[in-house]
């Protein structure tokens, strides 16, 4: 595998987006630098489109290349590399979207369950150190799940995999953490 001077990866827009892609995949880490400097500007306009937040679409973007990284071989030429970077873009743009909407729903429970006790999450912080303790009382393949899903946003296959357990798994442990967290919080 030849080395290439940062002068060659700068100024090299003659070769074709595959052929960098097969020399990344068989390890040449400065072929995906240039990848990455031909195609970091758009991936990132699209990114702030789509987050509407500078800081959020630079954290996407710089998700996005690892994401690419990781899954390089897995591209089949069948479309544009452009294309195929904006696909995996949207993709963890909605994962993210997703993560956040599940944040939020359980948020707005443990507020509602805060008001039920008479309290609001601001004025009682000891309430809130109730929910890490809750949390940290879980068994701990609960509460990996639990962690997993639940405040990350990762998906159940996903979980399922990190952890080495079948989905079906995942999603009964999840069931058994939450029943136990309301169980605990709502003593």
């Amino acid at each position: 595998m030849a080395q290439h001077s940062e002068k060659e990866l700068t100024f090299d827009t003659d070769t074709p987006d595959a052929h960098l892609v097969a020399r990344a995949n068989g390890g040449d880490v400065g072929a995906f630098g240039q990848l990455y400097q031909r195609h970091s500007g758009r991936l990132h306009a699209l990114c702030l489109r789509l987050t509407g937040d500078r800081a959020t679409a630079g954290e996407l973007t710089q998700d996005v290349f690892v994401l690419a990284w990781e899954k390089l071989g897995d591209y089949r030429g069948e479309s544009l590399f452009t294309s195929w970077l904006h696909r995996i873009a949207v993709n963890a743009f909605l994962g993210m979207r997703r993560a956040r909407s599940r944040r939020t729903a359980w948020l707005d429970g443990f507020r509602n369950l805060l008001r039920s006790r008479g309290a609001e999450s601001g004025a009682h912080p000891a309430l809130r150190i109730d929910l890490e303790t809750a949390i940290s009382r879980l068994p701990d393949s609960m509460r990996a799940v639990f962690v997993l899903h639940d405040v990350e946003g990762y998906r159940h296959r996903e979980v399922a995999e990190m952890l080495g357990v079948a989905p079906g798994t995942c999603k009964a442990q999840l069931h058994n953490a939450r029943r136990k967290l309301r169980e605990e919080l709502e003593q």
